[in-house]
């Protein structure tokens, strides 16, 4: 049986639960608005809330109260463990089409990705940390992309997008954090972005023209600078196949992002009225329970991917720009916390878990505003959803707890 040691709980920077805790705070406040009128009391998203944050502290506990080497000794098990349970989904009955969830005989489901997201950090940080990894060399870095591309596969083949996305998300603040070269990571990004220049004449010239410097300046041998050059050129002959691989709801959601007025009704409508409402709200809100997008459904998706919109129209910007001070000061502490962090596998564990709760920040708040296409991500600690408020504690406990500097 594992013993579980208690921290110093005076050494802890509780100011991170307490700004989860307000975030959540505000989260209540918009679903109870969303639904006062609703008559199930099993689908009312405020009591279901209630109840997951209940859940989600006892888990927040657990992360807490869990020993660092513990964390430390099993990391590649827990990784192994968490690429199984994002496989099991495809043995069960689809949801939506999908293979995300996963049925354990409760009145909700389980999303297994989100636990992946976790445990793919713990097991990254667990190799970086290893003194005898020399990150400096571009071979050093291929072991870390296999670790992360293993589940991310499995995600994207569920299929969820924005969660893969999200998983990839931590491979390069950690890599950069363990001392890999900044050329190196941006190797790593760049067939990425040939790809989606590739659509744009004028636009892939101008990012063949990017790459061709940053390699003249890297001072690479003649032979390794023209395979880099050549190698994305022809990464940006695959932008055709890989867009005909995506699904039509994929491809609509581009084409929405480029083109919002081209399907007002129908592909751009979820971001048409998301900017609505959150336009209509103004500087201080309708006022709770008055906001007309929302209360007469115009607005989708209310209680999880456009929470940030209902929030607006209702609370007003000043709401919007709190949230977003509180997410920038939570961040900012984790990132603090990692710097002066004793020993680097606290410091890549806080990187990790920082930069997955930094995704989807970004990445919730642009869509509902109309910068990046809609993704179906939601906003931590406050959008509804019981396995990402669970998930979001379970992160919230882990950051404390390796935030603590001393050995257990």
């Amino acid at each position: 049986m594992i013993s579980i040691k208690k921290p110093n709980v005076n050494d802890a920077p509780w100011k991170i639960l307490f700004s989860a805790l307000f975030l959540s705070l505000l989260g209540l406040i918009a679903l109870n608005s969303i639904s006062y009128q609703s008559t199930s009391l099993a689908m009312n998203p405020f009591y279901k809330q209630l109840l997951f944050l209940f859940l989600a502290i006892i888990g927040f506990a657990f992360s807490f109260l869990t020993p660092k080497y513990i964390i430390h000794k099993y990391a590649y098990f827990i990784y192994g463990l968490g690429s199984l349970l994002v496989i099991l989904p495809f043995f069960g009955n689809t949801h939506a089409g999908t293979y995300r969830w996963l049925d354990i005989g409760l009145p909700f489901n389980f999303q297994p990705s989100e636990l992946a997201k976790i445990f793919l950090v713990i097991a990254l940080a667990r190799y970086l940390s290893d003194n005898s990894i020399k990150i400096q060399y571009f071979k050093s870095i291929i072991v870390p992309i296999l670790i992360a591309i293993l589940p991310v596969m499995i995600v994207l083949n569920q299929p969820d997008l924005g969660t893969s996305l999200v998983m990839l998300s931590v491979i390069f603040p950690m890599l950069y954090w363990a001392g890999a070269r900044p050329f190196y990571l941006f190797l790593l990004i760049a067939p990425v972005l040939s790809i989606l220049s590739a659509f744009n004449v004028i636009v892939f010239s101008l990012w063949a023209l990017v790459i061709a410097i940053v390699i003249y300046y890297s001072k690479t041998n003649i032979i390794a600078s023209a395979g880099y050059f050549f190698g994305n050129i022809f990464f940006g002959l695959f932008a055709r196949p890989l867009w005909d691989l995506l699904n039509p709801y994929q491809q609509n959601r581009v084409l929405t992002f480029i083109y919002p007025d081209k399907d007002p009704l129908g592909a751009a409508y979820q971001i048409i009225q998301s900017k609505t409402a959150i336009g209509s709200g103004g500087l201080f809100g309708k006022g709770w329970g008055q906001g007309t997008q929302t209360h007469l459904k115009f607005l989708p998706v209310q209680e999880s991917d456009f929470i940030l919109s209902v929030i607006g129209e209702e609370l007003g910007f000043i709401a919007i720009i709190t949230i977003l001070f509180t997410f920038g000061y939570l961040i900012s502490n984790i990132i603090r916390n990692s710097y002066l962090s004793k020993d680097k596998f606290s410091s890549l564990i806080l990187i990790g878990l920082g930069s997955i709760l930094l995704a989807h920040v970004f990445v919730n708040t642009a869509m509902t505003v109309g910068l990046i296409p809609v993704k179906g991500l939601p906003l931590p600690f406050i959008s509804a959803g019981g396995t990402f408020l669970i998930t979001s504690y379970l992160i919230v406990g882990l950051i404390m707890r390796f935030s603590i500097n001393y050995s257990d």
